[in-house]
């Protein structure tokens, strides 16, 4: 007799599926955040398969900050012409040379949180009333707070405090003119399971996310590539380090980690022995106590 049970994994992606087609039902145009990073990477997976044979009903967004690696600006374009998405890129560089945001400086300067304006700015100009994206409750504890859909205002604000509650897995997605929702369709997973998924699923990814040798230095603890975005003190000298990132970001806050895991496998082995979290080497959340917090509260992702 065929047995119906499902594994985790295939529970949480009939879960997310059930989320892209609530989308899909309740709003007139939606968006997919996507930065070439593994959640989004598999949020678009799973999109296709959602609404398979048809292409994805909506266009994939890329908030640029011009300071990202490489490696992920070429694989987002490698995969939207092998999927055939339509793309949309709101670039930080735009932002700054219209005066609407001001460029940090100085050795810790970062564009990272200037991406709020950005995304807000491309969802009114292209009237998106719902991005979706790839951020998880356990990677924060500002994310844990989130539901599956999360309300923002006319200005694109969230409020913790007045979401809807999200009983038996039904979505209300009713909103008023001007406003619109995040919705995050793999919000209980892990990271262990986004990694187990990938091997599962034979999922391509950057090739960052793998060790490799590259130019690094070390600011406060957290292994850094160098890059002439970032400016480097005398006392950061460069070095070559073998490393791979456990998460991607905005290349002047998102550290590596020494790492031997040159496999998908070797990468779920190293997860499952780790004792920091997934974004412990991002110094974007470590400006403040509640950094993510406030970032989401003006717009953030």
């Amino acid at each position: 007799m065929k047995s119906y049970n499902l594994t985790h994994l295939q529970e949480l992606e009939s879960e997310a599926i059930y989320v892209l087609r609530e989308v899909a039902a309740q709003f007139e145009n939606p968006a997919l955040l996507f930065s070439g990073g593994k959640d989004s990477i598999i949020v678009a997976h799973m999109a296709r398969k959602a609404f398979w044979p048809a292409k994805i009903p909506f266009p994939l967004v890329h908030v640029d900050t011009g300071h990202n690696f490489p490696e992920t600006i070429k694989f987002r374009d490698e995969y939207v012409e092998k999927i055939g998405a339509n793309l949309i890129v709101g670039s930080v560089q735009k932002s700054i040379d219209e005066g609407k945001v001001v460029e940090e400086k100085g050795f810790s300067a970062s564009r990272n949180a200037l991406q709020t304006v950005t995304l807000l700015d491309t969802i009114e100009e292209h009237k998106f009333d719902c991005a979706m994206g790839g951020a998880r409750r356990d990677e924060e504890k500002a994310r844990a707070k989130e539901r599956f859909f999360s309300h923002r205002d006319d200005f694109g604000q969230w409020d913790p405090k007045n979401q809807r509650p999200e009983l038996w897995n039904i979505f209300n997605g009713r909103k008023q003119m001007g406003e619109h929702f995040r919705v995050f369709p793999i919000s209980n997973w892990t990271e262990m399971d986004v990694w187990q998924y990938i091997l599962q699923e034979k999922i391509d990814i950057p090739s960052i996310y793998l060790a490799h040798e590259r130019d690094v230095f070390v600011r406060d603890g957290v292994i850094m590539s160098t890059t002439h975005f970032i400016e480097q003190r005398e006392s950061e000298p460069t070095k070559k380090m073998k490393v791979r990132f456990r998460t991607i970001g905005d290349a002047t806050c998102t550290g590596a980690v020494e790492s031997d895991a040159d496999s998908i496998e070797k990468i779920i082995e190293e997860v499952a022995a780790a004792r920091t979290t997934e974004r412990g080497t991002r110094s974007d959340d470590k400006r403040s106590e509640a950094a993510m917090e406030d970032r989401k509260k003006q717009g953030y992702f």
